[in-house]
């Protein structure tokens, strides 16, 4: 089982919470981004850069990732591949990607995204909180704990 963190929109502090994560539970982390990352002293953690280039990272994470490993990320086109193929996907804000809900929320992305081309609604999501980042380390927490013993 391994992480793989799609970092080049990740929030620092939901890196940091993986990595205790990681340490805590003897767990590889991957981090894939499109620019260089700051380096890590843990032999837990790596980092791939991928070539610039229209979801260059997303391709990657989607070619490498097994079906028992975790897959942080916002990109919900990433997560349709993901839950596809098997893998576990979880966003930043804490709630997991399933065959139940990720075309769903395939389908609302794409329609704001159409909303906002035609200039009808503006923004996106709201700023990151304190509360996104306890529902976040709760909802690792309880999924690594369920992989693990392979119920998930």
């Amino acid at each position: 089982m391994k992480i793989w963190i799609d970092a080049d929109a990740c929030p620092r502090i939901i890196k940091e919470i993986v990595f205790r994560a990681s340490e805590r539970l003897e767990l590889p982390v991957c981090l894939v981004a499109n620019s260089g990352m700051t380096k890590h002293h843990s032999r837990l953690i790596t980092s791939v850069v991928v070539a610039d280039g229209f979801d260059a990272a997303d391709d990657y994470i989607a070619e490498h990732a097994a079906p028992c490993d975790l897959v942080i990320t916002a990109d919900i086109p990433l997560a349709a591949r993901i839950v596809e193929k098997g893998a576990v996907g979880l966003d930043p804000r804490g709630e997991r990607y399933t065959e139940e809900n990720v075309m769903e929320r395939l389908s609302l992305r794409d329609m704001m995204q159409e909303l906002r081309g035609a200039g009808m609604i503006q923004g996106g999501a709201g700023p990151f909180s304190t509360t996104d980042r306890r529902r976040f380390a709760s909802s690792l927490d309880s999924l690594l704990t369920r992989m693990i013993r392979g119920r998930f």
